[in-house]
């Protein structure tokens, strides 16, 4: 792996995720949290077509993206309930996440697994919000516009949340992704992280 190893990566508890609209592409960017809550180092970057289908997205440790940082991958292709293989740069697993297509249909939820840890239960926050956040895509003229208020989401194992991702106010996607339990791999939280974005619409 190159960019910060995995020791000083599993130190952390908090990354930074700013989505940035380029022309036809998405970008995501995350960082460590420097001192006064700015952005740090950058920890992975994705770029991704804006209208391609979204069963594969490769994070890079740098925006020349020369190198791979993990990739998760749909095991099936336009699936809405598809699980995704978290791997890292040379191939190897780290873990798995779907989206509970039926729960979702009312409040995003998603599942994700680590090997050692079992599943871990993400959903939003605020019921209130996930309406409203459906609704807004079938208001005329403003359903093309990323939606600006902030959510939420809580991922919990047993009665315990583990790690959240919270969505900052503004119409730039922007996330704060804090993370409670030592044990799970931070690569995994990350690609979760970026999966709630970028699958969002599935």
């Amino acid at each position: 792996m190159s960019g910060m190893n995995v020791d000083r990566l599993q130190a952390c508890t908090r990354f930074l995720v700013r989505q940035r609209i380029r022309f036809m592409v998405n970008q995501y960017e995350v960082h460590t949290e420097a001192q006064g809550g700015s952005e740090g180092e950058l920890v992975a970057f994705a770029q991704q077509k804006r209208l391609a289908f979204k069963e594969e997205v490769t994070l890079y440790s740098d925006t020349d993206k020369k190198n791979p940082f993990l990739r998760f991958k749909a095991r099936k292709r336009i699936d809405l309930g598809a699980t995704y293989d978290v791997t890292d740069a040379a191939g190897q697993p780290i873990g798995t996440f779907k989206k509970d297509f039926a729960k979702s249909l009312l409040s995003s939820t998603w599942h994700l697994e680590q090997p050692g840890l079992g599943v871990t239960t993400g959903s939003e926050r605020s019921r209130a919000v996930a309406l409203l956040r459906r609704g807004w895509e079938f208001i005329p003229f403003v359903s093309n516009l990323p939606f600006a208020w902030p959510y939420h989401f809580d991922f919990v194992a047993g009665d315990q949340v583990v790690f959240s991702v919270d969505k900052k106010f503004g119409l730039r996607d922007r996330y704060v992704v804090d993370i409670r339990d030592p044990r799970l791999d931070r690569r995994l939280v990350i690609a979760q992280a970026i999966a709630l974005d970028a699958l969002q619409s599935r």
